[in-house]
């Protein structure tokens, strides 16, 4: 059976949008046992009692990690918080992957420092799958801010990692990979991306080259490869476009008069449609790609979608058994080293 460990107490609507998404998707899994870290009183009041058993339990903790706090402090300071009992859980092997709402700094820090790094691996990288106009499955960019600071080694090691995600959990036949730049040109970018662009140009993926950060929702990639400078800033963009489109079109059409009404529910359809195409929840949180075992991180302000969709996505990541086939791979090249 494959176990989750749940950090309960993160995210601005913990821990009852947890609770709920939990209660929700435990029927759609049947092989999969959830724990909850947190506020054991708080959590009891939430969960009838019949639910409470193999698979599902709780696990009292007394403390709380707030976005406000320094993440390597915190980890260090508060032992006993939701997050980090959570995060032993996973290192003990008492499960099998961490689940967090919480400071995405602690999550990460909680990941590198007691969950560890698969050998091999210079650095995690941090990767969601984002919405693209061609695809209902999207693409993934990888690193959107785990990494201040990168070097092509890295990058190069995110995309091995990325394309691996992308076809063992995305179904992605050979995905196309591409490295975000300020140009088309294998001679663009600064000298790491110059470097990098290089590196993946003489690896075994199917690099199809550069691409500009006006292509990232087009589909042209099934893997965005980037340092996490930039990652996090396209990141941002991509969620705040989104939503603000979407948002845009539903006034639009429910605030210019009867006729704009009266049209809106003829193409309710198609509207739900492409709702559903941009509807960044649908994708599931995360992944800090490059850990012993899986760690991902949804949205603070997230309510019971992402945090349903992000558990049934962890599932399938440990259905897919991914963390060990990125052992087996790497293992392969440290041995060639």
């Amino acid at each position: 059976m494959k176990t989750i460990a749940i950090d309960a107490m993160g995210g601005e609507n913990a821990p009852k949008a947890i609770v709920d998404a939990v209660l929700k998707v435990q029927p759609e899994l049947p092989d999969t046992k959830m724990i909850l870290f947190g506020d054991q009183a708080k959590l009891e009041e939430l969960i009838p009692a019949d639910k409470l058993g193999e698979k599902l339990e709780i696990v009292a903790t007394s403390e709380i990690i707030s976005d406000e706090d320094e993440p390597v402090k915190a980890i260090r300071s508060k032992k006993d918080s939701s997050m980090v009992v959570a995060a032993r859980y996973v290192k003990e092997g008492k499960a099998d992957a961490l689940f967090s709402l919480g400071n995405t700094g602690a999550l990460l820090a909680s990941g590198i420092f007691i969950i560890g790094r698969i050998k091999g691996i210079n650095r995690p990288g941090l990767m969601p799958t984002l919405p693209a106009s061609n695809s209902e499955n999207g693409f993934n960019i990888i690193d959107v801010g785990a990494n201040a600071k990168s070097k092509p080694e890295y990058l190069i090691q995110w995309a091995k990692m990325a394309a691996y995600y992308a076809e063992k959990v995305r179904g992605v036949n050979n995905p196309k990979v591409a490295l975000l730049n300020n140009g088309a040109e294998s001679d663009k970018g600064d000298d790491l991306h110059q470097a990098t662009y290089q590196l993946l140009a003489d690896s075994d993926l199917n690099f199809i080259g550069n691409i500009e950060g006006n292509e990232l929702m087009t589909g042209k990639a099934d893997v965005v490869v980037t340092d996490g400078f930039s990652g996090n800033i396209a990141l941002k963009s991509v969620e705040g476009m989104s939503s603000v489109l979407l948002h845009s079109l539903k006034d639009s059409l429910l605030n210019n008069g009867l006729k704009t009404k009266v049209g809106a529910l003829m193409i309710k359809g198609a509207l739900g449609d492409l709702r559903k195409k941009y509807d960044t929840a649908r994708h599931g949180g995360a992944v800090l790609l490059g850990l012993n075992a899986p760690v991902v991180k949804t949205h603070g302000r997230s309510d019971i979608r992402p945090v349903y969709y992000t558990l049934k996505q962890i599932d399938k990541i440990l259905a897919e058994d991914l963390i060990e086939g990125f052992k087996h791979e790497f293992s392969k090249q440290e041995e060639g080293k």
